[in-house]
């Protein structure tokens, strides 16, 4: 259930979302989706949403498939995908696409901004469309329950865009933090050097015209209506709180990517901002230091079946140039993007978004050869994780082994990495209640968890 504050928001665009049902996120759609049975050695017919800059890199990950439908909203920036496929059909409105050439692909490459996510993702869903969906998977928390539960119903392959988690030293750090190399690991500390765009900032107050290249309508989506501004698009929109989710969105699954993974860590039980600089009404802080803190919990490790008491755990970022202790990691300096975890037994320092890592102990990754590898390694992952995390998608929805970062991993871990934006811009404590959706101790909240949808745009709720 969502939060008394929040109004019920039907998506309404022709005959998509007409009604909404919020049993168990079981949402209620006029057609039942088809779904198909592919050969292993068949060829996908792929769409893409958000084709230029990002999505032009997405593509060329998918281009063992058939490309036969490319929709962006910025034809200048598309003009290089357009002409490396020029067999695809072209779009501008991600809902047209669908309207005329839904029967035409399989699956659907998204690549939009933030706060474009959610709504390309429920058609693709709604008509049994295997997403590849770039990270973090939606705008706001109650997106991502939305998305997560819209998969789950629709039994479609997802895969988030967090190439990390297809890195083999990512994976094997999880097999062995699993298997308890470092003992109870109850302190986790990630940072990052974004913002690498303007945040802390307000609303411009000069305008220029529209390019002619640009929808500048389409591209607002469900956004509130502004004018155009350079200050937006391409690449800046990631520092205002209408378009994107600022550093913690852009690089929290990422970076943090690894201890969500490895301690099974999701619904906090309080996120709090411990420090933060420069924070507008339409923009994120400058720089900060967000802690999450995840209650003790039985789980089962999924590779090997055992169940085990995982002490609470404390997991504190940094951004904007703030960083942890450099003495946790035994180092002088830490350099821009890294993580360290702290156990009863060792620390690890990953001194990257993923990869290696080294123990403070002076063990090597290579002294745990009893550990057994329990997690798939996609062929080719060493030379190029991203090139591998698309195709790990790709050979799932053709039936061959699982996309490890599905909605049912990146949906819970969006919900917690965005609950860092809620607690930064009410600047207090949130305790979080998962199971009812809400925040228990500051109503104020509540509505951060979702946003306004402009006219036309508005989702379901869960």
């Amino acid at each position: 259930m969502m939060p008394s504050a929040m109004k019920p928001t039907p998506f309404s665009r022709r005959s998509f979302l007409r009604r909404s049902a919020a049993a168990a996120g079981v949402l209620a759609f006029p057609f039942v989706a088809r779904r198909n049975v592919y050969g292993a050695s068949s060829r996908l017919n792929l769409a893409a949403v958000g084709v230029g800059g990002k999505g032009a890199v997405d593509i060329q990950c998918c281009a063992t498939e058939n490309i036969v439908a490319l929709c962006d909203v910025d034809q200048a920036r598309a003009a290089g995908t357009h002409a490396k496929y020029p067999a695809a059909r072209q779009f501008v409105d991600f809902r047209k696409m669908f309207d005329e050439a839904v029967d035409s692909f399989d699956a659907v490459i998204i690549s939009t901004p933030d706060h474009t996510h959610a709504h390309p993702a429920l058609l693709a869903m709604n008509a049994g469309k295997h997403i590849y969906l770039q990270k973090p998977l939606t705008h706001t928390v109650y997106e991502a329950r939305l998305l997560a539960n819209m998969a789950r119903t629709k039994r479609v392959v997802t895969q988030m865009g967090n190439q990390g988690h297809c890195h083999p030293d990512s994976r094997r750090l999880v097999e062995l933090i699993r298997a308890g190399v470092l003992g109870d690991v109850r302190e986790v500390h990630v940072w990052t050097d974004r913002p690498i765009w303007p945040q802390g900032i307000h609303r411009p107050t000069e305008f220029t015209p529209v390019p002619d290249t640009l929808n500048w309508d389409l591209w607002l989506g469900p956004a509130p209506q502004r004018p155009y501004n350079k200050a937006y698009v391409p690449f800046n929109w990631r520092g205002w709180w209408d378009f994107g989710t600022g550093s913690i969105g852009d690089m929290g699954c990422h970076n943090m990517d690894l201890a969500f993974w490895s301690l099974q860590l999701r619904d906090p039980e309080s996120v709090e901002v411990l420090d933060q600089d420069g924070m507008t009404a339409d923009s994120p802080a400058k720089a900060s230091v967000t802690e999450w803190v995840f209650p003790k919990l039985r789980v089962q490790n999924p590779l090997t079946g055992e169940t085990r008491s995982r002490p609470k755990v404390s997991l504190t970022w940094y951004d904007g140039g703030r960083q942890p202790d450099p003495e946790l990691a035994k180092v002088d300096k830490l350099p821009p993007n890294g993580c360290i975890l702290i156990g009863r037994k060792d620390t690890l320092y990953v001194p990257m978004y993923w990869g290696r890592g080294s123990f403070l102990s002076g063990a090597k990754m290579e002294d745990f050869k009893e550990v057994p590898q329990t997690l798939p390694r996609y062929p080719g992952s060493e030379a190029d994780n991203d090139l591998a995390h698309h195709q790990e998608w790709i050979q799932a929805v053709k039936g061959n082994g699982v996309a490890l970062s599905n909605f049912d991993y990146a949906g819970p871990m969006t919900e917690a990495v965005l609950l860092g934006n809620v607690a930064q811009r009410v600047g207090k404590k949130i305790k979080w209640d998962a199971r009812e959706m809400r925040i228990r101790n500051e109503k104020e909240a509540n509505p951060l968890l979702t946003k306004e949808y402009r006219k036309g745009w508005e989702l379901p709720l869960v």
